[in-house]
């Protein structure tokens, strides 16, 4: 696995090696003794998967304190633009973004650490998600920030009419400096 930190400190981008031939392809798509050489001790407990159809905008979401969670971010089939916004109190990066394209194509997946809203929309007719969290989801923890907050600048792929967004998405308060 190739690991990659991203400009803003604690996100990596991480590219398997695939080994392809004439009956298919084989990569593993975690290894956690290397992850852990990069980031430091962790222990994903939680793994979840959504399907999501085309123009699908979900976030941007986090957990607040002390059930604050690390992803571990993956696209098994389709495409998607996925954000991270640093939202860390004393953070030398908060309020800023990272983004990137990830697909089922190169397999490129990432790590954003606690303390980051996350969200997605997706580019394919559909696109199925895993992502590992080390903190089990909390209900009476969860935030959410507008995925078009002012501000954040985030050059989201498709125009808003574009995007399927939830109610609670919809009607998310913005993002607050």
């Amino acid at each position: 696995m190739k690991f990659e930190e991203a400009p803003i400190k604690g996100i990596w981008i991480i590219t398997p090696y695939i080994l392809e031939d004439k009956r298919g392809y084989f990569m593993e798509s975690f290894l956690k003794e290397e992850l852990i050489k990069r980031i430091g001790p962790i222990d994903f407990i939680q793994e979840n998967e959504s399907m999501s159809h085309f123009g699908v905008t979900r976030g941007l979401h986090f957990q607040k304190e002390p059930y604050a969670q690390s992803k571990y971010i993956r696209v098994v089939e389709g495409e998607i633009f996925d954000v991270a916004v640093d939202i860390r109190e004393n953070s030398p990066t908060r309020g800023e973004i990272f983004y990137i394209t990830l697909n089922s194509a190169d397999k490129k997946q990432l790590f954003i650490p606690k303390g980051f809203a996350h969200g997605f929309c997706v580019l394919s007719s559909r696109a199925i998600v895993q992502y590992k969290t080390d903190m089990r989801y909390n209900p009476q923890a969860e935030g959410v920030f507008r995925f078009d907050s002012p501000g954040l600048n985030i050059p989201w792929p498709l125009s808003p009419d574009k995007m399927i967004l939830s109610d609670k998405d919809r009607k998310a308060p913005p993002y607050r400096f």
